[in-house]
């Protein structure tokens, strides 16, 4: 039974969490902005030690592939990378959005019922999302979209739809009268559920280079320069 250490660092919650298998041994959450990089090494070596294990028996690090915060998703993939390195690990990666998916997929009553649609915050009226089944295939693919009245319109006559994740309260607006739309609140990313996800990929040797790995960002990255003070 393999022991997985999954990270999640693509939104404001630094998550770390370990599984024997699919049973989840502990986790370590926090929800502090911009303390990813200062705190996510002590969350593992605690994480780890208060399991009762060490990190040179995890059989691979999963990391939280994106699509998410530039930043966070830099650190956590940063982090995966060097214990991979340090200690001849795989490294394993996992969509930002399945693993949110996959938290309200267990928890719904007959899930096979329903489409469901994890949504992160993008800024402004923009979210990156898919369409998913119960089984998480893609119905739509990942991608960024810019809502308005119409998104989603037409999946809605076919199927309800649940919508989940830190953008999802930007549709609302647009679809409060639809019975055909819900709306779950406070369904937040985790390490949590990707332990599942992850062992699905070890079982198939479904591993990331990790010298080239990089996380999936979705959209190119602008950095600008600073203006020179007066």
């Amino acid at each position: 039974m393999p022991l997985l250490l999954s990270l999640e660092t693509s939104s404001t919650v630094c998550s770390v969490a370990l599984h024997r298998d699919a049973q989840l041994l502990g986790a370590s959450e926090l929800q502090i902005e911009k303390s990813h990089s200062s705190h996510i090494t002590v969350m593992i070596d605690q994480l780890v030690e208060n399991c009762g294990a060490t990190l040179k028996q995890l059989d691979a690090i999963a990391v939280s592939g994106g699509p998410g915060s530039y930043t966070g998703l830099r650190i956590g993939s940063a982090t995966a990378k060097g214990i991979c390195y340090a200690l001849d690990k795989p490294l394993i990666s996992v969509s930002t959005l399945h693993s949110l998916a996959l938290q309200v997929i267990k928890t719904t009553p007959n899930p096979e019922q329903y489409l469901f649609c994890p949504m992160l915050d993008a800024r402004r009226m923009e979210v990156y999302t898919c369409l998913l089944d119960h089984q998480l295939n893609e119905v739509l693919p990942i991608e960024p979209i810019v809502l308005d009245a119409d998104t989603f319109a037409e999946q809605l006559q076919l199927k309800p739809i649940i919508f989940f994740g830190s953008g999802a309260s930007k549709l609302k607006q647009f679809h409060e009268e639809n019975k055909q739309a819900l709306f779950i609140d406070d369904v937040v990313l985790s390490a949590k559920p990707m332990g599942e996800l992850a062992l699905q990929k070890y079982n198939e040797q479904a591993f990331e280079d990790v010298a080239y790995y990089e996380p999936f960002y979705l959209k190119d990255v602008y950095i600008t320069s600073s203006k020179p003070k007066a």
